[in-house]
């Protein structure tokens, strides 16, 4: 580890990659406490932080990285973005031209993230209406200053520009710096809330019991397992051999390698876990802005962290998008075709459409065990903090519950507060590889370079 961190900087291209993503960084998290023009926002952190943090507001709000809290420049974060570009690859699937376009390699790539960025900004005013407007009518307008069309138009103007102005950093992060850009930000988000997780948890040992003190030590043991785990699984591969076959041109002979087809055991990322939390959190966060005692008020009840309803909702699908996802970003067919133009095949399978049966079949089933991975993580925090609660299972619930068979730590948690969710460990984690694989890569390429010239000003010296 001491020996790469010498060579990353030594290398003055990697250097500079890794002080510009950073300087890029600090300036996104500067934005982050940069209030939005009209707003009470010590009002309205109190509200989110106590009262919306298992809604949709708390999962963008750590997104954020605790911007949308207190309403500041950069609120949106960069879920409009995301959402953009989630919107445009399902339109890919349904729209021939987008197909085409997607297909025609760098300049239709270009093309797709223009109608991206074109998309990001209509997001952007819509959803940042909306949090104006409901701001306006939410604890009798205790949140907003001057309500009224000024304030509207004042907030939707900064928050799309600072929507826009994350997402041009994350393109040159991207482009100039090091690791992806967007996901960066996501996680430098998820990251800032590190030193606060810390101060609260000694602040609990010093101020609380033992049994608090138990619960700090049992999440940060848990957390290492997790992020163990997780680095397990992101870093497993299934990989399929292939054969390429020999070409004779002239005198010389082409191909005849053998090499492998990796596929990843869980090549839809983090997407199925975000997908679901918006899914089960949306009527949550609903119900949040209707009066008290309302029809909606049952339904939310049942789908709270710790209730049977909400740990089936949420599991399948987290599975459901799993298989979704992975059918839109990897097309069998479209691999197979591609092996057999270029003389590679599956030893013992027939080139085209018996391959990708193969490849499709293997793909089935390790999307299956990620998907599982993907519930396993997301879930774990909810059943420490609030166990399986079996007393609201419809019919059988309380009389399982009465026989007190079941242990109190599994029927209502251990009480552990969890300071990360398991989908912003996931995505943390899964960024960190990421970014640790292209310095890798970029120390390879550099060594691979410096040989390259030495090797040669020997054969000038030697004459050959």
């Amino acid at each position: 580890m001491i020996g790469h961190l010498k060579n990353i900087f030594a290398i003055k291209d990697l250097r500079n990659r890794i002080f510009f993503t950073l300087v890029f960084l600090a300036i996104y998290r500067i934005g982050a406490f940069i209030p939005t023009p009209g707003i009470n926002g010590f009002e309205l952190q109190n509200f989110i932080e106590k009262t919306a943090s298992n809604t949709l507001l708390g999962i963008f709000n750590m997104f954020s990285g605790g911007a949308l809290s207190r309403l500041t420049i950069f609120a949106l974060g960069i879920m409009p973005y995301i959402s953009a570009s989630i919107i445009l690859e399902l339109l890919t699937v349904v729209v021939p031209a987008l197909e085409r376009l997607k297909k025609e390699g760098e300049l239709g790539r270009k093309k797709i993230t223009q109608y991206t960025r074109y998309l990001t900004v209509g997001l952007s005013l819509v959803q940042s209406f909306a949090i104006a407007a409901g701001l306006e009518k939410m604890q009798g307008g205790i949140f907003v200053n001057n309500p009224g069309w000024g304030f509207r138009l004042t907030a939707m103007i900064t928050l799309t520009a600072g929507t826009v102005f994350i997402m041009w950093l994350g393109e040159q992060i991207s482009e100039r710096g090091i690791g992806n850009g967007i996901s960066l930000i996501i996680t430098a988000g998820i990251v800032a809330r590190i030193p606060s997780m810390i101060y609260d948890g000694f602040k609990k040992i010093f101020e609380g019991t033992t049994t608090e003190l138990f619960s700090v030590l049992v999440l940060l043991a848990l957390m290492l397992v997790v992020i163990g785990f997780i680095v397990f699984m992101e870093l497993s591969q299934r990989r399929i051999p292939v054969q390429y076959a020999k070409k004779v041109v002239g005198r010389k002979i082409y191909g005849g390698q053998s090499t492998h087809l990796p596929l990843k055991l869980n090549p839809s990322g983090v997407i199925p876990a975000i997908f679901a939390s918006s899914i089960i959190m949306f009527p949550v966060t609903i119900e949040k802005f209707l009066p008290a005692g309302s029809w909606l008020s049952g339904i939310v009840q049942q789908i709270s962290p710790g209730k049977p309803l909400y740990m089936l909702i949420y599991g399948a699908a987290i599975i459901f998008f799993a298989y979704f996802y992975t059918s839109i970003i990897f097309n069998p067919q479209d691999v197979a075709d591609n092996m057999k133009k270029y003389g590679g095949f599956i030893p013992g399978k027939r080139p085209g459409k018996r391959t990708a049966d193969y490849i499709d079949k293997i793909l089935s089933k390790i999307t299956f065990v990620g998907a599982l991975y993907l519930t396993g993580v997301v879930l774990v925090p909810s059943l420490l903090s609030y166990g399986f609660q079996v007393q609201y299972i419809p019919f059988i619930g309380e009389w399982i519950y009465n026989l007190g068979i079941l242990p109190k730590f599994i029927t209502q948690g251990l009480g552990v507060p969890m300071y990360f969710s398991g989908t912003s460990m996931l995505i943390a984690v899964g960024v960190t590889l990421e970014t640790s694989r292209q310095i890798e890569s970029q120390l390879l390429m550099r060594h691979y370079g410096s040989f390259m010239k030495t090797r040669k000003r020997r054969r000038t010296k030697s004459g050959f």
